[in-house]
C-alpha cells in the first residue's frame, strides 16, 4: 500500500537540498527584480566612500603631525570641488547692475537711454497707441533731459515726486506741471492704471516747454536721492 506522500508526489522533493542545488536556489532567488531594485546605487556607494575617507581623515587618533596632512587633503578636496564647479557651470557672471553708474539709472531702474532717444521711443509708442509706455517713456525723458542739462542732479535712488521737487526749485513756473507729470507718471507705472493720449500730450508739453526754458537756478552738488 502506498503512503500518503508517494501518492501526491512529496518523496520526489528533498527535504535537504545537496550544496550544488542549494546555491542554484539561491542564484534564482536572488536574479528576482526586488533584490536587484535594493542594490546601492552608484551614487549611494560614492556617497558612502567620501563619508568613509572624511571619518578617516577626521580620526582623532590622527598624531599632531597629521593635522597638517588633514588639513592639505581638505584644501585640495575644496579646490577640486570648485574647479570641477566651474567646468560643469562655468565662471559665474557678474551682474549686470554692479556695472551701472548714476547716469545708468532712472527712478531706481536701469535706463541708459539719452533724452533724445526716449523721446522718439514715446513718439513711436504714441503712434502705435501703446499710452501705457508712451507716458512712461515721455516722462523720462523729460527727467533724462533736465539731468543732461545739469538742472537736476538725480541720485539712483531719486523718485519722481523728488525730481518734481527739484525741478520745481529750476523752474518755479512749472511747479504745478511737474507735479501732475509725476502723478501721471505714478499712475501708469506703479499703480498699473491705463495710460491715455491726453496724459501723454500733457507730459509732452511740459517737457517741450522746458526744453526752451532757462533754469531759474542750478541744484546743489548733492543729488536727490529721497
Amino acid at each position: 500500500m502506498s503512503s500518503p506522500a508517494d501518492v501526491i508526489g512529496f518523496s520526489e522533493i528533498p527535504l535537504v537540498p545537496d550544496p550544488d542545488e542549494a546555491r542554484s536556489w539561491l542564484e534564482d532567488e536572488l536574479a528576482k527584480p526586488a533584490y536587484a531594485e535594493a542594490q546601492p546605487t552608484w551614487f549611494d556607494q560614492m556617497a558612502k566612500a567620501i563619508s568613509d575617507f572624511i571619518s578617516s581623515i577626521l580620526n582623532p587618533q590622527i598624531g599632531p603631525g597629521g593635522g597638517m596632512v588633514v588639513a592639505a587633503i581638505i584644501g585640495v578636496l575644496i579646490v577640486a570641488i570648485i574647479v570641477a564647479a566651474v567646468i560643469v557651470w562655468g565662471v559665474p557672471r557678474a551682474r549686470a547692475t554692479s556695472r551701472l553708474t548714476a547716469d545708468d539709472l532712472l527712478f531706481g531702474e536701469e535706463e541708459t537711454r539719452t533724452a533724445a532717444e526716449l523721446r522718439r521711443a514715446a513718439r513711436q509708442a504714441a503712434a502705435a497707441s501703446d499710452w501705457d509706455e508712451a507716458v512712461i517713456l515721455r516722462f523720462r525723458a523729460l527727467a533724462r533731459g533736465l539731468s543732461e542739462r545739469g538742472a537736476v542732479r538725480l541720485g539712483p535712488g531719486a523718485t519722481v515726486h523728488a525730481f518734481a521737487a527739484q525741478a520745481a526749485a529750476a523752474f518755479p513756473g512749472e511747479v504745478a506741471e511737474l507735479n501732475i507729470a509725476a502723478d501721471l507718471f505714478d499712475a501708469v507705472r506703479y499703480l498699473r492704471q491705463p495710460g491715455t493720449a491726453d496724459a501723454f500730450e500733457r507730459i509732452t508739453g511740459t517737457d517741450e516747454r522746458l526744453e526752451r526754458t532757462r533754469p531759474a537756478a542750478l541744484p546743489e552738488l548733492t543729488a536727490v536721492t529721497v
